[in-house]
């Protein structure tokens, strides 16, 4: 018999059961949340204030940590587990001029399989074990004619064309409301530290609007002249999500993207992953001088701001 046969109940029948269904995801994702914190502190104990999360190719950045202790994604219960070169995979916790620091050596994308609230678990995790700062760093396409690569650029907002949120389904009330505002989601008073990190290493910055897609293809020249229309200067495949998870949880975010090539039609060769990776080697030092003068400010900071 058909679900339309039972009548109007079956259809409140079946609602309820799914809402249900979905009341159990959640709490079990709550529980797994819990898990995993509860093992990270069992090895350390202490909260620590700033999470880092290392995009494609900038693993090596980890290296401004003193006496830094590396846990394999794997190791930590029910975290996913990394599958893109360039993304090492590793938990790393160690101190910055005696300041607690997390770096996530890796991230998942929606592309390799997961959905988006296992890309985002790792954020949730950072969130209860106690950071009160996350700075999303990654690698991504220029769009606008002034980005180059091998530029540093602060994310101003972002474009979500993942035709996903982190957030749906039940809301998990203990994090945050049904309805976050999104109106900054990159602070202001993060990027201004940012700024005056950049001026004083001499370090030329740039500002833009960061747009995500899905992946794992490279954008066509048509969908790089819609996303210029739409306002966006970059393209990526991720830290959007991460974002929304984060200010869902009422942690500032510091989002900055390394322009690791043109955007398709504005090159003039072919995309690939190995130009991403060479970009980012390239801009390793540079990348490491901006974080030597960027956390002290982000470390010092009064955690009243934004």
């Amino acid at each position: 018999m058909t679900e339309g046969a039972l009548g109007p109940f079956s259809h409140s029948l079946v609602a309820f059961c799914k809402g249900i269904f979905m009341a159990e995801i959640k709490t079990d994702l709550v529980s797994k949340i819990q898990e995993s914190v509860h093992f990270l502190r069992q090895k350390w104990p202490f909260s620590p204030k700033l999470g880092i999360v290392l995009g494609s190719g900038l693993s090596e950045l980890a290296q401004v940590l003193e006496k830094p202790q590396t846990l394999p994604y794997s190791s930590i219960p029910h975290f996913p587990v990394s599958t893109v070169e360039g993304h090492a995979g590793n938990l790393i916790v160690g101190h910055y001029a005696s300041h607690p620091i997390v770096f996530l050596q890796g991230r998942f994308h929606y592309y390799e399989g997961y959905d988006l609230q296992e890309c985002t678990f790792p954020i949730r995790v950072l969130g209860v074990y106690g950071i009160k700062t996350l700075v999303l760093t990654n690698a991504a396409g220029g769009i606008r004619g002034d980005l180059e690569p091998g530029d540093l650029v602060l994310i101003r907002d972002h474009i979500n064309l993942l035709s996903q949120n982190p957030l749906r389904g039940k809301n998990l009330e203990t994090f945050g409301p049904r309805f976050p505002d999104m109106s900054e989601p990159y602070s202001s008073a993060l990027r201004k530290l940012a700024w005056d990190s950049a001026l004083e290493c001499q370090l030329s910055l740039k500002e833009g609007v960061y747009l995500a897609t899905s992946g794992p293809c490279y954008e066509t020249k048509a969908e790089i002249q819609m996303m210029k229309t739409l306002g966006a200067d970059l393209v990526g495949m991720s830290t959007v999500p991460e974002t929304i998870v984060a200010r869902h949880m009422s942690i500032p975010v510091l989002g900055i993207s390394l322009v690791t090539n043109k955007a398709a039609g504005l090159s003039p060769h072919a995309l690939s992953h190995e130009e991403v990776m060479l970009t980012s080697q390239q801009t390793k030092k540079k990348f490491l001088t901006f974080l030597h003068q960027l956390l002290p400010r982000l470390l010092n900071r009064p955690l009243s701001t934004s």
